[in-house]
């Protein structure tokens, strides 16, 4: 086994764990902000309603595939299984790049780029669980954007030792 094959397969629990344990914080803040709007009488805007429910779909989709990818890979990750081949990995991620990359900006933008709780002139209800909702997202982006490209480098491997685009995460 080579040292990226190495890598890999200390690195993916870590990654995946690290993409588990802020998707549960994600969607915690986003489905208790969802909650507390819907029980206090309305959201701001449609636009916060909106992309709160987005934010804790990616979320919990993030959560629970997280998870089987997650197993998967701890339980098969060099046998030859197609879930846990580079391209599925490679389909998956760039999936829930894509939303994290929608939820990540449209948050930012709903909140104008950004905003200091402590500096406004006009109250917004659950402004500092906002700014986390955002600040989560950006790091969930950061991480599966880490990902993404180790699953190209992974996949590049793959094709160059002859398996293919289909092949596993790590050669064992």
């Amino acid at each position: 086994m080579s040292g990226y094959d190495r890598h890999v397969r200390r690195g993916h629990p870590i990654v995946f764990g690290l993409i588990i344990f802020f998707g549960i914080i994600e969607g915690s803040i986003s489905t208790w902000l969802i909650s507390r709007y819907n029980h206090s009488g309305g959201y701001p805007t449609t636009a916060f309603r909106d992309r709160t429910g987005l934010t804790a779909f990616t979320s919990w989709w993030t959560v629970l595939f997280g998870i089987i990818y997650l197993v998967l890979f701890l339980h098969s990750a060099s046998t030859g299984s197609m879930l846990t081949s580079v391209t599925s990995h490679g389909i998956w991620l760039f999936i829930t790049w894509i939303l994290w990359t929608a939820c990540a900006a449209s948050i930012t933008a709903m909140l104008g780029g950004g905003v200091n709780c402590a500096n406004l002139d006009y109250a917004l209800p659950y402004c500092n669980q906002l700014v986390a909702q955002e600040a989560f997202a950006w790091i969930e982006f950061i991480l599966f954007t880490f990902a993404l490209i180790m699953v190209v480098v992974s996949g590049r491997r793959a094709v160059l030792r002859g398996d293919g685009w289909g092949g596993q995460l790590i050669y064992a």
